[in-house]
């Protein structure tokens, strides 16, 4: 039997009601944030991808997620971006509960997701990734033509508007450094009407000072009034520029946090995992000081404790 043939928990036990893909349902109370998840769970099969996640994002702040690799922040935003749906909880979306059975519909309702790949074409110039499968159009007569002009001044005066200065937008997108290629990115997705941004590990994979460039033009997204949702497994990334933290092992949440609820040296050590590295720090300790490593007396205690542990097996 396949894992997508296991047995599904029952929605029952946790009482969440089920909700069709498309419907949509009214959350009680006033002052609701643009964006808000409450207790879902995914599992595939019998494997649980996520349990009993909660979290939320108001228009003009950032909501990071932090999670080491299998933590389940992948799953996670692919449920905030239809191409999962989860199997417990819900989603609401400016105070109702939507359903998204497909990325577009998540798009037309107004959450943009920017992953790691970028999905840019890297020979194409700038000003055609930002308008890729989006094409403005004018008429000749009965037939309707790129806009090729209008194409080109809209990218410089988004780019321009977030801060972002491109050379010159005829330029290939490969041709950009990392950070300018996901500035690029989050202009587009504030182009085209994005109310919820969620980043992919934007900073993974770029240095100090690529990482401070994308950081700044997360902040102009969340000062244009956006709901950011920056997904990083780096709380040094994440703690300047956040509001709110989703700290997430194993599709588990460890905690929701406000800013005011907690600093960066406890979401450091929350994300690290305090308690194993107290005991990595442990084990790592040597036994007397005096030992240089590598020495022939650590050797023979290693070497003896080794024994001592087999004997016991």
């Amino acid at each position: 039997m396949g894992a997508a043939d296991g047995p599904k928990p029952d929605p029952e036990a946790t009482g969440a009601p089920e909700v069709p893909v498309n419907a949509t349902s009214k959350v009680p109370g006033g002052d609701a944030p643009l964006l808000a998840v409450e207790s879902v769970s995914k599992f595939f099969g019998s494997v649980i991808a996520l349990s009993e996640v909660s979290t939320s994002a108001r228009a003009g702040e950032v909501t990071c997620v932090l999670g080491d690799n299998g933590a389940g922040k992948s799953t996670f935003i692919k449920m905030l971006a239809g191409v999962h749906q989860p199997d417990r909880g819900g989603i609401w979306l400016d105070g109702t509960r939507v359903a998204f059975a497909s990325p577009r519909e998540a798009l037309d309702a107004g959450i943009a997701t920017v992953y790691q790949d970028l999905a840019v074409v890297p020979l194409m110039s700038v000003w055609r990734n930002f308008f890729l499968g989006a094409e403005p159009r004018r008429r000749f007569g009965p037939v309707r033509l790129f806009d090729v002009a209008a194409a080109r001044r809209i990218t410089r005066e988004q780019l321009g508007a977030m801060g972002i200065d491109v050379r010159d937008t005829d330029q290939p997108v490969g041709t950009l450094s990392g950070g300018e290629r996901q500035a690029v990115a989050i202009a587009r997705a504030v182009y085209f009407g994005a109310r919820v941004l969620i980043l992919d590990e934007p900073t993974s994979a770029l240095g100090v000072k690529q990482a401070g460039v994308v950081l700044r033009y997360i902040a102009a997204a969340r000062d244009r009034g956006l709901a950011v949702v920056f997904i990083t497994h780096n709380p040094h990334h994440a703690y300047p520029i956040g509001d709110r933290f989703l700290l997430l092992n194993r599709g588990r949440s460890m905690g929701d946090f406000g800013k005011d609820e907690i600093d960066q040296a406890e979401l450091t050590r929350l994300m690290a995992g305090g308690a194993e590295l107290d005991e990595l720090a442990h084990e790592l300790a040597r036994a007397d000081p005096a030992e240089p490593p590598g020495s022939a007396a650590e050797a023979s205690r290693l070497l003896a404790e080794e024994a001592d542990e087999l004997r016991r097996e």
